[in-house]
């Protein structure tokens, strides 16, 4: 995370699997962003995003829809609660919403947004150029559409709030670096950037 008065930048890709509550199926997603943190303490940072990014809802008992990406966004925080020489814990909180285009089907307008919380606790140890991480994150993903002016919220899946998350950093310059994670049990989700510090 960034020390005061850092910035940090990057591109992300980001790809979200996830299954809705009972007899609703599942949705997916895959998300492009640009990427900025910005450190207001040398313990606590914000983080936005904006880009692109689609919703396909499946394996529901009816209403399964591709949406073509379009807008999304999001914003953060993340806070440092531990660090001492190459190990560090960190606390943060986001909140993803996807806007894709509205389709027609079988005569009908859907729209939808995809609205995605998560908490989590990150512990990490710097080999150098390589830094590890894992954690916990309690996570919920709302999919809400609208077929013609009938609106509904459907939730994820109510027994799977926390998952695993693992990731690492890897540089490649002083001042590059990138990364990888993915997260399990509650979504299945992998996200690959290019990130530079300023």
């Amino acid at each position: 995370m960034p020390e005061k008065g850092e910035f940090f930048s990057g591109l992300e890709g980001y790809y979200i699997q996830r299954g809705l509550e009972k007899d609703q199926g599942k949705i997916k997603s895959l998300q492009s962003f640009l990427l900025i943190s910005y450190g207001l303490f040398d313990w606590f940072s914000i983080d936005l995003k904006i880009g692109a990014g689609d919703i396909k809802r499946y394996d529901a008992l009816q209403d399964n829809v591709h949406y073509r990406a379009k807008f999304d966004g999001g914003y953060g925080f993340r806070v440092k609660i531990f660090d001492k020489d190459k190990i560090k814990a960190v606390a943060d909180f986001q909140h993803i919403s996807v806007h894709p285009f509205t389709t027609r089907l079988n005569g009908k307008k859907y729209k939808a947004v995809l609205d995605d919380w998560q908490g989590s606790v990150l512990l990490s140890y710097d080999f150098s150029r390589v830094t590890p991480y894992a954690g916990a994150v309690v996570s919920r993903t709302d999919y809400i559409n609208w077929i013609d002016d009938n609106r509904k919220r459907r939730m994820s899946d109510s027994n799977k709030p926390v998952g695993l998350v693992l990731g690492a950093d890897f540089d490649i310059t002083d001042k590059m670096w990138i990364n990888v994670e993915t997260s399990l049990f509650n979504t299945k989700s992998l996200a690959l950037s290019l990130n530079a510090r300023f």
